[in-house]
């Protein structure tokens, strides 16, 4: 057998145990991650759930606080992130009310007014 027919071996056989090893007998498990690594989906429905409650309690500073655990960001800006993801991605409508709101909330909660 070449040398180089060897080495392509020994190459193939390394790279197929090392997918085997990371893929199926030791694969990497997330536990306890911030909120602030979530994808921009999830981070709209978080938000959006954070829009429900505020919607249902019209507690603003509450829920600026529950939106402080997504990042160093003001909550209107994360507010805002998540409405205008929601409006590409094709939220329902009453839905899309609920983030404005919330946005519209976390605005006066950012420049100390009260909603």
């Amino acid at each position: 057998m070449p040398r180089w027919a060897l080495f392509l071996l020994m190459f193939a056989v390394g790279v197929t145990a090392g997918l085997v090893y990371g893929w199926i007998i030791a694969p990497v498990e997330y536990t306890e991650t911030a909120p602030a690594s979530l994808r921009a989906d999830y981070r709209t429905d978080y938000v959006l759930m954070v829009a429900e409650t505020f919607h249902a309690e019209q507690d603003a500073e509450l829920a600026a606080r529950r939106l402080s655990v997504l990042g160093s960001e003001p909550p209107e800006a994360i507010a805002l992130q998540a409405l205008d993801f929601a409006r590409q991605s094709g939220y329902a409508p009453e839905d899309l009310s609920l983030l404005a709101a919330l946005s519209q909330a976390m605005r006066l909660v950012t420049q100390g007014g009260a909603p």
